[in-house]
């Protein structure tokens, strides 16, 4: 069975490791710190064979050269990473990567940037997404638009609803609020908002989320719906989205 270590970095990243102990291989999935994945990999005596990236941003590519010059793993990333850093690999929507027999689907989650992606193991029932989307929210709309946006989310929606998210941030305690303040009427959502408070006030990880209680609670996700629809207004989803997208952006 793969194993996923998590762990905190930088100063609000989370860094994952996914070991398949059959092969003895290990990816790290995204960079934010190179030598904080080198120590733990230590820590769990894995070796690091690949990286895969979701995007390109700095703390989630930046640490590949550390991670390649200690460990020669190969990496596989979305074209957009060769802003960063080498790429042995360029992998985009539809593609498959191997770790060991496991097959992860890669996914075209773009619209935080215009070359993101998720890497989904349906056998696993787990995907790493980035800042696609986060527990009670969303990336920011750095490069993309709504459309492209929102439809990168319906790519997510359509994973079994069973799928742990593996989000790339801890930011629940903070989408909460905006949650709560966009879909005041959920009911589901205000259990869920109780309990992150909780387990934040324990210093207790709210990643990975699992996608049944996104589809429920999550107002990004949940931008085709009469309610916030009538409360956001616009014509599509799209522009539901969008609505909610910009009003958070300045909550």
């Amino acid at each position: 069975m793969l194993q996923v270590h998590q762990f905190p970095c930088l100063a609000d990243n989370y860094g994952f490791l996914l070991h398949d102990p059959e092969s003895g291989e290990t990816a790290a999935i995204d960079t934010p710190d190179g030598a904080e994945y080198l120590r733990q990999a230590d820590a769990k005596n894995w070796r690091i064979t690949q990286v895969w990236n979701t995007h390109w941003h700095p703390d989630h590519a930046g640490g590949n050269k550390a991670i390649v010059e200690a460990t020669g793993a190969k990496v596989v990333a979305p074209q957009e990473v060769e802003r960063l850093t080498p790429i042995d690999r360029v992998v985009g929507n539809g593609d498959k990567v191997e770790l060991g027999r496991w097959h992860a689907r890669v996914i075209d989650v773009s619209g935080h940037t215009n070359g993101h992606i998720a890497y989904h193991i349906p056998e696993a029932d787990l995907a790493f997404v980035g800042d696609s989307v986060f527990a009670l929210g969303c990336g920011r709309m750095f490069e993309g638009k709504p459309d492209q946006f929102w439809h990168s989310l319906e790519r997510i929606r359509q994973m079994p609803e069973n799928t742990l998210l593996y989000c790339a941030h801890e930011y629940t305690a903070s989408n909460a609020k905006f949650a709560l303040h966009a879909d005041p009427d959920n009911t589901e959502l205000q259990l869920y908002a109780a309990r992150v408070e909780e387990k934040r006030a324990k210093g207790e990880p709210t990643v990975p989320t699992v996608l049944s209680r996104e589809l429920v609670t999550n107002p990004f996700l949940r931008a085709d719906s009469a309610e916030l629809r009538d409360r956001w207004g616009g014509s599509t989803p799209a522009e539901t989205f969008a609505a909610l997208r910009a009003a958070k952006d300045n909550f």
